[in-house]
């Protein structure tokens, strides 16, 4: 927050980039004397109807007083807001501090009048509703809680804007004029609105990306070789239905063909719309090329040309460069460096990428930071993609390079709804926004699985790093609906079985097939991972296709197995045929119960693999030609040939038609593909492997019942958010870290209702004894030098200490034991009911977000790490599982005959503290230690707190874009 020092100085930290409705983007800045002429020709450009709605009258021109008025604020009880695309206004917001009669005034009044103008051309982008987010976060900001606005009647679309804010509003109609006032203070409704805005927009965004109607390639070398040159081979490849555009400067003039596609020498002699552009020239020119196509109307890049970021300080800096140059032409980049996007829909066929092969068509939406990571994981999906009853492929990839704008949050919000995928698997070596991350994971894995591999930031990546354990960032993951793997392999695996097969219901596993050996390794695998295996059903090798059927029929119609896995491996000398058969005879079994997850174990000894595979087939037919390169006109009507068409499917003999309806957002996940009509059964070459990705599924099956019911961030009515902000508003100076004192931190604390035992000081044993007769025996004796703090086993802690003679010799004996008073630094402190020693801290992590964790005091936490975390706010139900989740938990429900203590007053004080570090970002680290939970009730005997500057990133305020 802004002190009173620094308030009229220009804000930077307003300034935001925005994406709007239709997936284009604006920047949102404070508007500042310098942009009269700015503010002159956007008025100009305003229709008479927009300017009399806004002025209630005829008012062609602004006066030169108008301009200084609306151009001269002093950021605190005047403020004005611009929405620019390039360096043009098309939107201003304002508000003037009011009060109680409208007149103008200053603070203490918390109320404002805001009016809008928004240039006709882009009315109806959400351009008001992105200025009302960001004027109403200003105005908090700067102590104003309710806004007016008078509108004219007929000007329902302003109305709209209000009316659908979200805010709790009251409306009255006095001369003519529709008069609103709101509180600005977020909603549950306003928030719900404000994110529901920001996945249409942001999806949109992606949209205009992996769905182009047309595609230009600059860079096309004139050689055969080159990457341009390769990326459009590759777009003709796939068949790409719109048309193309190859681009190259160096292009003769009599050059108007290349591989059978238009060439230009620049984006800007395109004579038809171009809704994408692959940029593949040196880094030098890629400005030109930026400019090109800002000037031309493209909607977005895909920048695969590198030397930025990876390439050290100057290359960031020309990273930033770029996307402040997009962005101002309302343009969004996947990349630089990137490896390109793909988008396998039947009326798309996009290979924008140095992918030489167009992927097997399908329900998986891949994304990857890494090129080579994206390679391994497109050739694996390959290899894989064989199961029982067909293929699983791809809908859509995305390799987002040094992802300086599109990042994996935007392209979760489009798989969020994208019809065409169901599971989504994504490598990531960054999360820039762990907060929004973690939101949009939890919204996307309640429809749908998000199997996630983090691996290491390149060098030379300016990234956000943990300071959390592994495990521990991979159980917040999961806590989100995660399901985090360790290998691409893993990955690949597990995103197989959850494209092919329904969510199991449970950890009961039944384990059959024609090898013994096959089956106890899975079962004892089952064991390892926490899943109920029953004992391994053994066919013998002699088994035949029609034993698997039976015994997989009879297996799936037990009440008490959730899953079924099949191990088999080939007879000697047996061929195709067998191997056919046995595929048959499991996919017809798993058919007759389709609510039942079935997985194979198979060792091929040749043919088995392909037999699994070979049911239903979406490859390209063999031996099908390639394009031909070629510099000439395509024919002589001049117009480039027409893509073949794509192979038609043949489903396999039994299987519904292509289109067959799927519903992914049910509990038994029954994904289909809908180029086959049928569930496929994934098939794994060890029983490990198997079983892991099974397990996998069974967790994430659970989180998706649970999720139906998270529980909910209670409210307390003694909890005041504004006294705790006005006092981190005191305590916390511009631009630094403070660690609060004792009075400081119990103060924060009680704001939110969690109390602190008084612990006064005593540097000498008069002191001591002045506190204990102020606090009343019977007392403790502390140690708080840092090397003691917390220490009792080192005999720093002196209990129960009943009159003042007890508390002189206990005095006595810790300075003999330690040191001189101003080394131990005692204090004494009254007793408080015996109970369990616990622990509770908070911390902003940079890389995971807001984290709360709890677990017993000690050596279970600090020599065990038996701690329980959940990201931030926490429900009344995680704030249960919470304390039931650490190992040491019997000790808080009676162990061993011991009194249970008072659990729900400790879930309380969890739920209180998340609730603090949630409204308050500034609060970046926090700890209560000792918690003494009672048999009645807790209480907290030390507390610390570090406040510092919030994140430059979060998910608290309005929309925005990361700043570069």
């Amino acid at each position: 927050m802004q002190t009173s020092s620094d308030r009229h100085e220009y804000p930077a930290h307003w300034e935001a980039d925005v994406v709007l409705r239709d997936g284009g983007t604006a920047r949102i800045r404070p508007i500042t004397e310098e942009d009269a002429d700015r503010l002159v020709s956007f008025y100009e450009q305003v229709s008479d109807e927009s300017k009399y709605y806004r002025f209630f009258a005829p008012y062609p021109r602004l006066s030169a007083k108008d301009v200084h008025r609306f151009t001269h604020h002093d950021f605190v009880d005047r403020v004005g807001l611009a929405a620019l695309i390039g360096d043009e206004f098309i939107a201003t917001v304002r508000y003037d501090r009011v009060g109680a009669h409208g007149l103008p005034a200053s603070h203490p009044s918390d109320e404002a009048e805001v009016a809008f103008l928004v240039q006709d051309a882009h009315q109806g982008r959400g351009v008001a509703s992105a200025l009302l987010e960001h004027i109403a976060a200003v105005a908090r900001e700067r102590g104003i809680r309710r806004f007016t606005a008078e509108v004219l009647p007929a000007n329902t679309r302003m109305i709209k804007v209000f009316t659908d804010a979200g805010y709790t509003q009251k409306r009255s109609f006095e001369d003519g004029v529709v008069r609103l006032e709101f509180d600005i203070e977020p909603t549950d409704r306003s928030l719900a609105v404000q994110r529901a805005r920001e996945q249409r927009a942001e999806a949109r965004s992606v949209r205009r990306l992996l769905e182009p109607g047309s595609v230009a390639v600059v860079g096309v070398g004139r050689a055969p070789q080159g990457v341009g040159r390769s990326i459009l081979g590759h777009l003709r490849a796939a068949g790409f239905p719109g048309p193309l555009y190859a681009v190259n400067r160096a292009f003769g003039e009599d050059r108007a063909w290349i591989d059978g596609v238009p060439a230009h020498r620049s984006v800007r002699d395109i004579g038809r719309p171009v809704d994408l552009a692959v940029i593949a020239v040196p880094a030098e020119q890629v400005p030109e090329v930026v400019a090109e196509c800002g000037a031309h109307g493209v909607q977005g890049l895909v920048v695969v040309s590198a030397g930025y970021a990876e390439s050290g300080p100057e290359g960031r800096e020309r990273q930033r460069a770029l996307v402040r140059q997009a962005r101002a032409h309302g343009m969004r980049i996947i990349g630089p460096n990137a490896f390109g996007i793909i988008n396998t829909a039947p009326g798309v066929r996009l290979n924008a990428s140095l992918a030489p092969a167009m992927p097997r068509p399908g329900r998986i939406g891949l994304f990857t930071q890494s090129g080579a990571i994206g390679v391994a994981l497109l050739s694996r999906l390959h290899r894989r993609g064989g199961g029982v009853t067909g293929v699983t492929g791809v809908s859509t990839f995305v390799s987002a390079g040094n992802r300086a704008d599109v990042s994996g949050n935007d392209v979760l919000q489009y798989w969020y709804d994208d019809p065409d995928t169901d599971v989504v698997l994504m490598y990531l070596e960054t999360i820039g926004n762990p907060r929004k991350f973690t939101r949009l994971a939890r919204r996307t894995a309640a429809v749908k699985p998000l199997v996630v591999v983090q691996g290491a930031a390149p060098q030379g990546h300016a990234v956000r790093t943990t300071r959390l354990p592994h495990a521990t960032v991979s159980a917040l993951l999961r806590q989100a609906g995660v399901i985090r793997v360790d290998t691409i392999t893993e990955l690949v695996d597990t995103g197989l079985l959850l494209a092919r097969q329904p969510l199991p219901q449970g950890p009961r596993v039944a384990i059959l097939g024609n090898s013994e050996s096959l089956g106890v390794l899975a079962y004892d695998r089952c064991l390892a991972e926490g899943l109920r295996p029953k004992p391994p059903h053994d066919l013998t090798t002699a088994a035949t296709a029609e034993d698997f059927r039976a015994a997989l029929a009879q297996a799936l119609a037990d009440d008490t197995t959730d899953a079924v896995i099949v191990t088999a491996i080939p007879a000697v000398g047996e061929g195709a045929a067998e191997d056919a058969a046995l595929a048959e005879a499991l996919r017809s079994a798993a058919e007759a119960v389709p609510g039942k997850p079935v997985l194979v174990v198979h060792v091929e000894l040749g043919g088995l693999a392909e037999a699994l595979s070979a049911a239903a087939s979406t490859g390209p037919a063999a031996g099908a030609p390639a394009p031909a390169p070629s510099d000439a006109a395509p024919t002589p009507s001049t117009r480039p040939p027409t893509p073949a068409p794509e192979p038609p499917h043949v489903p396999a003999p039994g299987l519904p038609a292509p289109g067959a309806e799927t519903h992914p957002g049910t509990d038994t996940h029954p994904v289909t593909d809908p180029r086959l009509g049928t569930r496929l059964i994934p098939a794994y070459p060890a029983a490990e492997r198997a079983v892991r990705a099974l397990a996998e599924a069974v967790r994430y099956g659970q989180w998706r019942r649970d999720a139906a019911d998270p529980g909910k961030v209670p409210e307390y009515d003694d909890i005041d958010e504004q006294g705790a902000a006005a006092l981190i508003d005191r305590l916390l100076a511009p631009g630094k870290a403070v660690t609060l004192d004792t009075e400081d931190t119990c103060a924060l604390l009680a704001h939110y209702g969690v109390p602190v035992q008084r612990a006064l000081p005593a540097p000498t044993p008069d002191a001591a004894a002045e506190a204990a007769r102020t606090l009343g025996y019977p007392v403790a004796l502390k140690a708080t030098a840092p090397h003691l703090r917390h220490r009792a086993d080192l005999g720093g802690v002196r209990l129960d200490l009943a009159d003042e003679d007890q508390l002189r010799r206990a005095y006595a004996e810790l300075t003999d034991l330690f040191g001189q008073p101003m080394e131990v630094r005692p204090v004494v402190q009254a007793m408080v009911p015996r109970g369990v020693d616990t622990v509770v801290r908070a911390v902003i992590d940079p890389a995971a977000g807001a984290v709360l964790s709890f677990g017993l005091a000690g050596a279970p936490s600090q020599l065990l790490d038996d701690m329980a975390h959940r990201l931030v706010p926490v429900t009344d139900r995680e704030a249960t599982s919470m304390i039931r989740s650490i190992r040491t938990a019997p000790l808080l429900f009676g162990w061993r005959g011991s009194a249970p203590v008072d659990t729900a007053a400790l879930e309380e004080l969890l739920l209180r503290v998340s609730r603090l570090i949630d409204d308050h970002p500034e609060v970046v680290a926090l700890t209560l230690e000792p918690v003494v939970v009672a048999p009645r009730g807790v209480s907290v005997l030390g507390a610390g707190v570090r406040l510092a500057p919030p994140p430059a990133r979060d998910d608290l305020g309005p929309r925005t874009l990361p700043l570069y």
